[in-house]
């Protein structure tokens, strides 16, 4: 389910530019953060963030981002990326400091990898970049093609 969500939002925003812009080449992207089958907000407040490290902590979960490019005269070309990240357990000291810190608000899963949270990462496997918002290598690939 978290796949088809991110890959159904990502066509829909491409789509979208696509429609008003048909000229352009158009590469959108939708990045969610899964904990088994359930995905998490985008975290906006501090207790959405809270909720998130809880959830996480001391878990495996999967960042999954959609790519979807539209280029004038061709039809549209889809990959979804995956990464996935293991956190330690999380003290309360831990996340109520990160909450405070106001890092997680805005971001998926109520984490920023590049930040503060990096320090909760036991391990990562795939591509940092991904996690952080959008996977270069692999959009620079679909952008060669």
């Amino acid at each position: 389910m978290p796949r088809a969500y991110a890959l159904r939002l990502a066509v829909a925003k491409a789509q979208a530019v696509a429609a008003e812009e048909r000229e352009a080449l158009v590469l959108a992207a939708d990045t969610v953060v899964a904990c088994g089958r359930r995905i998490l907000p985008k975290a906006q407040t501090p207790e959405e963030v809270e909720r998130c490290l809880r959830l996480l902590s001391g878990r495996r979960h999967q960042v999954l981002t959609a790519l979807a490019l539209i280029a004038p005269g061709t039809k549209l070309r889809t990959r979804i990326v995956t990464t996935r990240v293991a956190f330690k357990v999380l003290s309360p000291r831990d996340i109520a400091e990160y909450v405070a810190s106001g890092e997680g608000e805005g971001k998926a899963g109520g984490y920023a990898i590049q930040g503060r949270a990096e320090a909760f990462v036991r391990f990562i496997n795939g591509s940092y970049s991904n996690v952080v918002g959008l996977p270069l290598y692999e959009t620079v690939g679909m952008l060669g093609a």
